[in-house]
């Protein structure tokens, strides 16, 4: 990455994603962030991704969504969204399947986080059908309390999440979360930051 600072608009499906992206464009360097939009769902993100694609050749997008189970895997997801007219300064990344599985990749920091076992963390954490259920039911494994109170649904509620769930999370990567390391157990991160890492070809090439 060059010394000077790439600008870069940001599109995501929820607040834990932006935080995901945030940290690591910080982690990587020569980044400058203008938008930056939680669009609240992906469905909206696919309603919109041409007009991204389109607004890409005046300035690079980095758009993020989970893969869920919607896709058998990334490449498709992309086929099916912009085919193969998608502009080479749009950044569409996958996070398989869940951007969560991004922050369980950080294996042994997030078991300390949560003061659980270090092996309650499989090393395939891409093969995890749904990373949030998962995550949820090891914090509710964690000896401390507050932590179980803010990230577990509370017993009876309908709702899917703790009540500071978001919160908790966020500062799980603000603080600790190595997206290098968590790299090492999730492919689709480790392509994300490869891809940032090597854009400044591209931007060159838009630059002129």
């Amino acid at each position: 990455m060059s010394s000077k600072y790439i600008p870069i608009n940001l599109i995501y499906e929820d607040i834990l994603s932006g935080a995901v992206l945030h940290k690591l464009l910080r982690r990587i360097g020569g980044w400058q962030i203008g938008i930056s939009h939680n669009a609240g769902g992906k469905d909206w993100i696919k309603s919109k991704i041409m007009g991204f694609n389109n607004a890409a050749k005046g300035m690079p997008y980095l758009v993020l969504v989970d893969l869920n189970n919607d896709y058998q895997c990334a490449p498709e997801l992309i086929s099916r969204w912009i085919g193969r007219n998608k502009n080479s300064n749009l950044l569409l990344r996958i996070a398989v399947r869940e951007v969560e599985s991004w922050v369980l990749a950080s294996k042994e920091v997030f078991c300390k986080y949560l003061s659980i076992r270090p092996d309650s963390i499989t090393n395939n954490v891409e093969d995890i059908e749904n990373p949030k259920e998962f995550l949820i039911s090891l914090a509710r494994k964690s000896r401390k309390k507050q932590l179980q109170i803010d990230i577990v649904p509370r017993e009876g509620s309908t709702a899917k999440v703790g009540p500071d769930y978001n919160g908790r999370l966020i500062q799980f990567i603000e603080k600790f979360w190595d997206p290098y390391a968590a790299a090492e157990y999730s492919p689709s991160l480790k392509n994300t930051i490869h891809r940032l890492e090597n854009f400044i070809s591209v931007f060159t090439e838009w630059e002129k």
